[in-house]
This record gives structure tokens, sequence and C-alpha cells, in this order.
């Protein structure tokens, strides 16, 4: 036999089940069944977690905007400063805005609400959830007056819970408390207002549907006793906030410009944490099932310990055994590693067109299972399961090259 073709040889023979020595082709196959267990549960737990931060982000994304740019200590921002930003920043989108806290009364039932002030026209290019609502509106309108709708200053469109849980119905009113309070004769007394129901919005999140309520900037104007073309902010629609952002600080340097991801860092540093925990926590599966790996490469070195005398002897050399439990134990591993692939691909196409899982849309804003798989996280997850099935046949096969041909034969 050439040498050529030794080590090919010797790993098949070491492959076969050994019916003298069967613990050590089962302890073969546990390990390949770890690997390949710990792989597959490795993807699809790293899917769901991406698939769970993006549906967030999407979510959050919509609802919070890119950038807001806000006034500068007391200051206010102008019509002029949109204008300037319209001009200079062809490529985003912008919508000013006033915001205020008030409280929505129908009859004994009381929701705390925050209250934009918008153009209904301009939001409407930037947030799809208010697009889709204002559309409807419009629509609406058309059908049932045959004319264009044109909101009226004390137009509002409020969140679909909030309309379920208070009955209201379109074109009916709703009571806002403010907290612009205003002195009478005797006390102070909030500011309120009946606003006409002109439409619902539904953004798949309960919290945003109760408490989120538009309304037209001249009505919060007048409020607030705000002065024409005059805001609180301006929001700001970029297909890439992070590197846009850096643009405007530099072009406005007096106001402050606030990412989507500033204001939930916390929330997402969380949720990155538990991610990483979570991928150390199931690479110990592939860990542990390497463990088998090493004892049975090991059983089998020490069940051929004469065999390899016999193979040295006769001319091979210890490169050539040290490459064979190398070869043995990679291919356990790496046929675990693309069987539990293959069965982790099996798994997220299941779980991503068939409802063997659902969830409680009102609490995700959907009854599926979110997934999306990180090419960073599958590299992370392939190049991790490697290397620890190499470290893990590389110990035998030095073992095996340590072995003394001499003392071997005379003992044996």
């Amino acid at each position: 036999m050439t040498k050529d073709k030794l080590v090919p040889f010797l790993v098949r023979r070491y492959l076969r089940f050994n019916k003298a020595q069967p613990f050590i082709s089962i302890t073969a196959i546990l390990a390949f069944l770890g690997v390949c267990i710990g792989v597959m549960v490795l993807i699809v737990a790293m899917a769901l977690m991406n698939g769970f931060d993006k549906e967030f982000e999407r979510k959050l994304f919509i609802m919070n905007y890119p950038i807001t740019m806000l006034g500068n200590g007391f200051e206010r921002v102008n019509s002029d400063t949109l204008k300037s930003l319209e001009q200079d920043f062809k490529h985003l989108k912008f919508s000013p805005f006033i915001h205020t806290q008030a409280l929505s009364k129908i009859g004994e039932h009381i929701e705390g609400a925050a209250v934009f002030g918008v153009d209904f026209e301009k939001e409407s290019l930037l947030n799809p959830v208010f697009a889709a609502a204002f559309n409807a509106t419009k629509e609406s309108y058309q059908k049932r007056f045959g004319q264009k709708y044109q909101a009226e200053m004390f137009d509002t469109i409020i969140g679909k819970t909030l309309q379920e849980q208070f009955g209201l119905a379109l074109d009916s009113n709703l009571l806002l408390i403010f907290t612009q309070f205003n002195p009478s004769a005797i006390s102070i007394t909030p500011t309120m207002k009946r606003f006409n129901i002109a439409g619902t919005f539904s953004s798949g999140l309960i919290a945003y549907d109760r408490s989120y309520i538009y309304v037209t900037l001249e009505a919060l104007q007048a409020i607030k006793g705000i002065t024409e073309n005059t805001y609180d902010g301006i929001h700001i629609y970029s297909n890439n906030p992070q590197k846009d952002i850096i643009t405007l600080k530099e072009r406005y340097p007096n106001q402050r410009f606030i990412g989507w991801w500033e204001q939930n860092g916390n929330f997402f540093a969380a949720l990155a944490l538990e991610k990483r925990a979570l991928f150390i926590v199931l690479m110990l599966i592939i860990l542990v099932a390497s463990l088998n790996i090493i004892s049975s490469l090991l059983m089998t070195v020490m069940n051929r310990r004469k065999e390899i005398a016999l193979l040295l002897t006769m001319g091979a050399s210890t490169m050539e055994i040290k490459k064979t439990f190398l070869y043995l134990g990679n291919l356990i591993g790496i046929s675990g590693i693309l069987v539990g692939g293959i069965l982790a691909a099996i798994a997220l196409f299941v779980l991503a067109n068939f409802p063997i899982i659902s969830l409680p849309a009102d609490v995700y804003g959907s009854n599926k299972l979110p997934l999306e798989l990180s090419m960073v996280d599958l590299a992370m997850i392939l190049i991790g399961s490697f290397v620890i099935v190499f470290l893990s046949s590389y110990y035998p096969a030095k073992k095996a090259t340590q072995i003394d041909p001499l003392q071997v034969l005379r003992n044996e």
C-alpha cells in the first residue's frame, strides 16, 4: 500500500463499527449527534434572537423616527430651519411637530396620552403607520361625503387600542385634558378640548396604540400658545441615520439631534447581552459533544496501540499517524456540523411557513415567530464549531504519535 493511500485506508478502517469494542463506536456516534444537535439548536436560537431584535427594531424605528431635531435650550425650531433643512438635505424627509402630555377622557374612563401636533401630509411621508391611517381616512371621507378630505383644525387620529377601549366611532368626540393651565378668577384650570376622531392607526404595539394621539399643528399651537411656524422639533427620515446625523450636527451645531438608537440604548444593550450569553451557553453544547470526540479517539488509540506500533515499525511516519486521527476526529465533527446546518435550515423553513408555534399577536405584534438569521451569526457558529472540533481532534492525534513501538510490541 502506498503512503498516500495509508491515511484514507486507516480512517475508513477506524470508522467501521467495532464489534469487539462497541462502546468506542457508540461514543463516536454520540459525538456526531451531539455536534449535530448543538449546531442545529444554536443556529435556530440565533435566528430567533436576531428575528426578535429586528422585529423590535422595526417597531421602534417606525414610532420613534430615525432622527429627531430639537431646539437648543429655550429656543424652539422655526419654519426657517425647516426650509433650510429641506433645501440642504433633499434626500431626507422632514415633519415638524409639537409634543405635549394630556389625559384622554370618555365618561369615567381616563387614559394618559402623548399628543403630537403634526402636519398630516408631511407626517404621512415619514411614518408608514400614520400614512396607512391617513390614507384610510381620506378614502373613507371620499366615500362618505364624495369630496377630498381636508384636515380640520381639531381633527385627530388615534390608536386602534384606544378606540376599542373607549368604544369610539369615526366622527365621534374625544375629550383631551392638557397640562397647559389657564388662570381663572379663583383657581387654575387645565385646558380641555374636544377633538373629532378622523381616523385610527395600528402599529402592532399596544403601548403606542393606546397612548399616541396625533392632532394638527394648528390645534396644539393654539392650545400651548405657541406662535405660528414655531415647533418643538422636526422628525427626520433617513435610510442611513447613523451617517446623516453626523452631517446634520456639523451643519446645525446649535441644534440637538437624537437618533432612534440613542432613545432606546439600554433596551438594545440588554438584548445584545442576552444574545451573547445565549450564544456562549449553547456553544457549550458543542464543547461538551466534542469531549465525546476526544474520548472516542483516545479509546481508539488505546485499542489500536499494537496496530499503530506495527505501522510505525513498518515505515509509517508519525505525521501519517497524526493525520489519521486528525482526519478521523474532523470527519466526525465536521459531518455533525454539516448535518446540523441542514437540520437547522429545515427547522427554520418549517417554523417560518407552518403555524407550529403561535405567539400572542397583542403582545408581539405578530402571531408568527420572527426568524432572521444573520450571516455574521452563522459564520461565528460555523467557525467556532470548526475550531472546537479541530482542537478536540488534535490532542488524541498527538497522543497517538507518542506511542513507543518497542515497548508496546515487547509488552503486547
